[in-house]
């Protein structure tokens, strides 16, 4: 390893220098009793108990706690047990899935390499990082993850990538005295250090630390639950204290009127829109997993059908993040390069001249790089930095050989725009092109003005210089350069950028990019993809305007913005503005100082292929392949899975107004009317029939044109409200009680007297079939609220088909066992009664199919 300078030791450190024989074992135990462990803080996580309580816990959950406590009240052992069972079992299943994302990200955080090279007692030796400690002397060399923060005492033409904690990308010089942080990468070069900090003193730890404690915003789906469950709540008491005046106020005794009371209260309770919500969101979650989108909470998947405004990273999420050389300009003219991925094999087409040049080009670039292209068994891909694979498959193509020795590098720093090398007596300079060439001489007109059409187009361009050189490697070798040609590189779109993108427009989605880009390659690869229209904003993440609202007016634009050489910073304050402005945001990251920003915005996106652990932990969705197709087919999704949500309600709904309307009517008569259903035939349709077909609900395909428009995203409004209670619920009432009437009338009975009882028990069994028959219409009526039933094609969903049957199944086991008939208070119904509660379902579909008609007229 070729030495730069020493150090006597660094600061705070027991007098380590360059060879130094370690730490001894004493010397460590010490100081692991005093530090702790070197590991990052655990994130935040909940216990698994603290996590499935939390299920048990929620507003509707409670609101079912004390269903099941009034109906123990009322004497219902039964249905209380019954309640009981349907929260616990939800609660286990939502506990599932939360709890199997968690593990997701917990498994890929163990991806990351566990030991680390040290010299301990004059020996060199691999210990596991968790056992690093202050003052421990570190091996680092090329492809390393420095696992604490440490002060380099001795390094050779060393640099790292600390994009994932600092944001800035490419590689960073670092020598002797200079500190390297905790979670970045060595890029290039050796070097010894001694550690400084270590676990939760680290830089890395304070930032995840600032994450861990930023606090989650409650999801839109939540926040209107509670709203419908506080109405829900209110109804059923409401309702359940006036049926129990009026049956005092009928002659009932007072302990009776109260337990009739409450057994209406616990009948209106929605005991299947827990059950029918959570699995909704994890058919979602299944869903978007199955197109490489992992959600880490459930509630995020509606959340994402809310989006208004994404804020996107460049490189990797909306292009492919495989750079490759398209063109080297010479002197003496151009040659153009083409080849699939990092493929050796390509096509090489230009002046003769030139092509006689290029080969020249590439090897003194390939000099001054260290990534190269390998060969796996899923083909040609990346070792390194994507740009320096560009630069070594680049010389595969054009024949050059691979270099004998390893040449003496500099690396690459922000101040001098470039690296160079030593090869034998020869220097290699690559870099930014302003840098190169202002060490030049004069290059020909060719050169300059095919350098301006390059970066229009968006393409990244290197220059490539060389001279003679006897003395030491080092900077000022870097000077009086001969220039010999330019690199354009290109990371081309991801094919279907495009049709994403268009596809955000059509859903008045917003779209931002934000990287670390320069500028003007930032606004062409935004204007080749469509994100950028000719009104569109540039701004520099370095001169942001002051004034938030300016900031938040520039971002707001119909024609996109792009945010280049963003900062971390930025990209909070920006997902905070955009939120306050009324925005639902979406931001993606893959770096640890991404993740305040993660969330701080309502869906943090985190890259999993290329994303840093802490990122994934603060972000609510993880796309396992970084693209940004992932996230609109999980807006899609979201969307679909926030209609399957209405249109389960507006089943649920309908379903009690045709329940709630026999308590009603018999109230309302003074008893004069007969009661044509029973408590526990509202809970035999709440969790018996009903439930299945519900679920089936949440399982509808997104429909053509659901990002069509920018949607409301209200969850109960006046449409829902005037179609479930207005018509389909008040149908399904006047049938049900309609045959119910048929049965008593053809059997004897006159208006206010008490029909016998085996004539009333065949009534309320026939109004309870025609409420379950209606259901069962109506699952189908509730598929879409404008396309007829016959219209909607039953193989798009073959659950509801399933869920019906077995419907029909159960209603049949509900009036047709005897004991169990008799339980609920109903028989089987006559033949009168049968043809009169077939009549529900007809009149639910004709009335349904009337009033989509109108509504498309």
């Amino acid at each position: 390893m070729t030495t730069t300078s020493a150090s006597a030791g660094a600061p705070g450190t027991t007098g380590s220098t360059t060879d130094s024989p370690g730490l001894t074992t004493t010397d460590v135990h010490l100081r692991l009793e005093r530090d702790g462990p070197n590991s990052l803080p655990e994130p935040a996580h909940e216990s698994a108990w603290a996590m499935f309580a939390r299920q048990l816990t929620h507003l509707l959950a409670l609101l079912l706690w004390v269903g099941a406590g009034l109906a123990l009240l009322a004497g219902m052992p039964e249905l209380s047990a019954a309640i009981v069972v349907i929260v616990l079992l939800n609660a286990l299943f939502a506990f599932a899935q939360d709890y199997r994302a968690d593990r997701s990200t917990q498994e890929l955080r163990a991806l990351l390499p566990a030991m680390t090279r040290v010299v301990r007692n004059g020996a060199e030796s691999d210990v596991p990082v968790a056992d690093l400690v202050v003052d421990d002397v570190v091996l680092l060399t090329g492809g390393d993850r420095i696992a604490a923060d440490m002060l380099l005492v001795e390094a050779g033409r060393f640099a790292v990538d600390e994009s994932m904690v600092t944001g800035e990308s490419g590689a960073v010089a670092r020598g002797v005295g200079q500190p390297v942080l905790a979670g970045t990468f060595v890029m290039s070069g050796e070097a010894r250090a001694v550690v400084s900090a270590t676990g939760p003193r680290t830089t890395i730890a304070s930032i995840a630390s600032m994450t861990s404690h930023a606090e989650r915003h409650t999801s839109p789906l939540t926040l209107q639950l509670n709203r419908v469950v506080r109405v829900i709540a209110l109804i059923a008491a409401l309702t359940g204290v006036m049926l129990g005046i009026a049956s005092l106020l009928l002659g009932l005794p007072p302990a009776e009127s109260f337990l009739f009371g409450v057994g209406v209260s616990v009948a209106l309770v929605p005991e299947g829109l827990l059950p029918t919500v959570t699995l909704s969101l994890a058919h979602g979650a299944q869903l978007m997993a199955r197109q490489h989108a992992l959600v880490r909470r459930l509630d995020a998947v509606e959340t994402l059908g809310a989006t208004t405004f994404i804020c996107t990273d460049k490189t990797g999420t909306l292009t492919q993040n495989r750079m490759s050389v398209v063109e080297v300009v010479t002197p003496s003219g151009i040659v153009t390069v083409h080849g699939r991925g990092y493929d050796p094999v390509g096509t090489v087409a230009g002046d003769p001249e030139a092509r006689l040049l290029a080969p020249h080009v590439a090897a003194t670039a390939l000099a001054c790089v260290s990534g190269r292209t390998v060969q796996r068994p899923d083909g040609w891909t990346v070792d390194g930095d994507p740009m320096d694979a560009a630069v070594h498959c680049l010389s595969l193509r054009l024949g050059v050989p691979a270099p004998r020795t390893r040449p003496e590098r500099v690396p690459y720093t922000a101040e001098r725009l470039m690296s160079s090398a030593l090869v034998g007596d020869r220097v290699a300079v690559l870099g930014a092109p302003e840098a190169v060439l202002a060490r030049c001489a004069p290059t020909t007109p060719l050169v300059h003005d095919r350098l301006l059409a390059l970066t229009d187009t968006g393409r990244r361009v290197l220059a490539v210089a060389t001279r003679t050189w006897s003395g030491p490697a080092g900077e000022e070798m870097e000077h009086d350069l001969e220039f010999l040609g330019l690199l354009a590189l290109q990371d081309p779109p991801r094919p279907d950028v495009s049709k994403s993108l268009h596809l955000c427009r059509k859903a008045g989605i917003r779209v931002a990019m934000l990287t670390g880009d320069h500028p003007r390659t930032a606004k062409a690869i935004a204007e080749e993809v469509g994100l950028l229209g000719p009104l569109g904003q540039v701004l520099d993440g370095g001169s942001l305007p002051d004034d938030d609202a300016t900031l938040a007016d520039l971002l707001d634009n119909d024609h996109g913005a792009v945010v280049a050489r963003v900062t971390p910073a930025g990209k909070l304050r920006i997902a905070r503005e955009l939120r306050a402005r009324g925005y639902v945001v979406a931001m993606t990251g893959d770096g640890v100082n991404d993740a305040p920003a993660l969330r701080e915005s309502d869906v943090g996106v985190a890259m999993g292929a290329s994303g840093s652990d802490v990122a994934r932990e603060s972000a609510d969705l993880v796309l396992l392949d970084d693209h940004f197709a992932t996230i609109v087919r999980a807006i899609e999704q979201g969307r679909a899975t926030f209609q399957n949500v209405r249109r389960f309600l507006t089943y649920h709904l309908t379903d009690n107004v045709a329940e709630l309307a026999p308590f009603a009517l018999w109230a309302l008569t003074g008893g004069s009317f007969p009661l044509a259903i029973g408590v526990l035939q509202v809970l035999a349709l709440d969790i018996g029939t009903d439930m299945l077909p519900a679920l089936a609900l949440g399982r509808e395909p997104p429909r053509r044109g659901l990002m069509d428009g920018l949607r409301r995203r209200v969850l109960v409004d006046r449409a829902l409200l005037a179609r479930s209670f207005g018509l389909l619920g008040a149908t399904e009432a006047a049938m049900s009680l309609g045959a119910f009437a048929v049965v008593l009338l053809h059997g004897g009975w006159h208006w206010g007297t008490t029909p016998e009882p085996g004539l009333l028990a065949v009534a309320s069994g026939t109004a309870f079939a025609a409420i379950a028959l209606g259901q069962m219409a109506n699952a189908f009526a509730c598929r879409s609220t404008s396309r007829f039933v016959w219209n909607i094609p039953v193989r798009d969903n073959l659950w509801v088909l399933a869920a019906v049957a077995a419907e029909l199944v159960l209603l049949l086991a509900f009036v047709g066992i005897p004991w169990l008939a008799d339980l609920l208070g109903g028989s089987w119904p006559s033949t009168l009664g049968w043809l009169a509660a077939l009549a529900s379902p007809v009149a639910v579909i004709a009335v349904d199919s009337i009033s989509k008609r109108r509504t498309r007229r």
